[in-house]
C-alpha cells in the first residue's frame, strides 16, 4: 500500500504536489487544510483521511476530527495535527506510526518502535523551510517514508 501524507497546505494545493501524490492508494492530510476544495481536489486521486489544524475554521472544518485512527494493511496509523496535543502512548496503543503536521519541518524518526512522520508543508512556503510532501509504503508490517521536496 502506497500512502501520500501531506500537511499544511493552508489553502493551496500546488500542481506539483497532485503529480506527486498520483498512484497512491490513499492520501492523509495531517492539518491546517485551509477549505474542504483542497480535501475534494486530493480526493479526485484516492481516498483521503485528514484532521483538522489550528487554522482550519468554518463548518466544514468542524467535521474533521482532532485525531484519527488510520487502518493502512496490517498497521495502524494514528494522526493528529499537533504532536504536543499526542495524549496517548502510541507504542502501547499499537500504532505502527504518528502522523503529524503543524511545524513546516519534515520530521522522521522511530522512537518505542513507533515511526513518528511529519511530511513537512506542501502550501505556501515558510520561511525558509522546504516545500514538502512524504510517501508512505506499507509492506506487511515494514513502513518506508520517502520525502518529496516539491520544486516551486
Amino acid at each position: 500500500m502506497r500512502i501520500g501524507v501531506i500537511s499544511d497546505t493552508h489553502g493551496l494545493l500546488r500542481p506539483q504536489a497532485v503529480d506527486a501524490l498520483q498512484g497512491v492508494d490513499l492520501i492523509i492530510h495531517a492539518g491546517d487544510v485551509g477549505s474542504q476544495e483542497i480535501l475534494d481536489n486530493l480526493g479526485e486521486i484516492a481516498p483521503v483521511w485528514a484532521v483538522r489544524g489550528n487554522t482550519d475554521r468554518g463548518e466544514w472544518a468542524r467535521r474533521l476530527p482532532l485525531s484519527e485512527m488510520v487502518a493502512a494493511g496490517e498497521v495502524q496509523l494514528y494522526l493528529l495535527h499537533d504532536l504536543h496535543t499526542l495524549d496517548l502512548e502510541p507504542q502501547a496503543a499499537g500504532f505502527a506510526a504518528v502522523i503529524f503536521g503543524h511545524s513546516h519541518r519534515p520530521h522522521l524518526e522511530k522512537k518505542n518502535g513507533v515511526l513518528y512522520l511529519n511530511p513537512g508543508s506542501a502550501g505556501p512556503r515558510r520561511f525558509t523551510l522546504p516545500v514538502t510532501l512524504a510517501l508512505l509504503q506499507v509492506q506487511g508490517q515494514t513502513l518506508q517514508t520517502e520525502f518529496v521536496t516539491l520544486t516551486v
